[in-house]
């Protein structure tokens, strides 16, 4: 398949290679409400991306391994940490972090990975249960770090996260069970069945947003690509690094105005990617 744009498309944003603080192997990324691009690192650094300039800097850490990240609006970022297997809440004006959660229903995290807030402040988590072995599933939780298995049904590593836009129903990568799925919210707030909204042949997603134009765009981490899902469930190419460079197993996306930020798990550098052939076309 040949991908939508050339490979110029996509080019090194932020080298964090040889920075102080250097940027270590970064797997996930979010846009707070500062503006800024918000990492982690594989240290269980907590990281701060200023888009003028750009500027780096470490905002704080968990001294464990550093996944998904959201913010809450209130000061609070929480951050999947894989070494602890916890979620930790990090007070950003002090670099504080402390446990928020290490599980609900008396079932502990196995791989915490990804965090995605709903329309109401709920906060969800993906649980990659196992390395090819599928599990549950999803917790959700308020605000205070109470919870629940929200969705208890098995699931292929469950991986990057995002919330539909009208907030009806989470979207999740099955890294292993190479597919996306939707499982929709009901009206009392439990969880419906999975749903396949689309399913990848060679490929493994791994990171999911959702674009300007309604699309999904996915991280894929082998090959080291961007992906698309069109709007029949078709999966397209983007952009493809055959040379592991530019793109080196890009992990999780974000996407402002016409540009999408990736990180790259193989490398040190924060990956941009130009949209706007695709958007304006």
């Amino acid at each position: 398949m040949n991908p939508l744009l050339p490979d110029s498309a996509a080019s090194i944003f932020y080298d964090g290679i040889f920075a102080e603080p250097r940027l270590d192997h970064p797997e996930s990324l979010t846009v707070g409400p500062d503006g800024a691009i918000w990492c982690g690192g594989e240290a269980g650094q907590i990281y701060r991306l200023d888009l003028d300039g750009p500027r780096l800097e470490l905002a704080a850490s968990t001294g464990g391994f550093t996944l998904g990240l959201a913010h809450l609006g209130d000061g609070r970022l929480l951050t999947c940490d894989l070494k602890h297997a916890a979620v930790f809440q990090t007070n950003l004006e002090t670099g504080e972090s402390t446990v928020f959660a290490t599980g609900a229903d008396d079932v502990r995290f196995r791989f915490a990975n990804y965090i995605v807030t709903g329309p109401q402040g709920e906060i969800y988590v993906s649980d990659s249960h196992q390395f090819r072995e599928p599990g549950p599933g999803i917790f959700r939780f308020t605000a205070d770090g109470s919870g629940e298995l929200w969705y208890d049904r098995p699931l292929d590593f469950a991986n990057g996260m995002t919330m539909a836009p009208d907030g009806t129903a989470v979207y999740v990568v099955e890294t292993f069970g190479r597919r996306i799925s939707r499982i929709p919210i009901n009206g009392d707030g439990s969880s419906g069945d999975a749903e396949t909204v689309a399913e990848f042949a060679g490929a493994l997603p791994d990171g999911i947003a959702f674009g300007p134009d309604g699309l999904l765009y996915v991280g894929c981490y082998e090959p080291s690509q961007i992906s698309r899902v069109a709007a029949d469930g078709t999966v397209e190419v983007v952009v493809r690094d055959a040379d592991a460079h530019t793109l080196c197993h890009p992990t999780d996306v974000a996407i402002i105005g016409s540009t999408l930020y990736a990180t790259n798990l193989g490398r040190w550098h924060i990956s941009s990617v130009d949209l706007s052939a695709l958007l304006d076309g």
